[in-house]
């Protein structure tokens, strides 16, 4: 990066944070719909029952703990490759 001006920088940059956005929004996309679908089972109510809210609580909790922790393990196997050099690219 050292080679690019600051405009190609901030560019850069930018571009960056627009696709970390995007990623975000469709993984809390998917995220509601598969909890939606998963607990709320009819529109009988404007409201979710009791039992549906926990439901949906339960779903994102451990969607969230899982994503948590593929990311954790993500991070350990990026760490272990660079530390022996096998990155891709090099």
């Amino acid at each position: 990066m050292d080679s690019l001006t600051q405009a190609e920088q901030r560019e850069l940059q930018n571009r960056m944070e627009k696709k970390q956005m995007k990623e975000f929004m469709n993984m809390y996309s998917n995220l509601v719909q598969q909890c939606f679908n998963d607990c709320v089972n009819g529109f009988e109510s404007k409201s979710l029952t009791s039992r549906e809210e926990s439901c949906v609580m339960r779903c994102v909790d451990k969607r969230m703990k899982g994503s948590e922790r593929l990311g954790t393990r993500f991070q350990e196997q990026n760490a272990a490759m660079a530390q022996s050099g096998t990155l891709p690219g090099r």
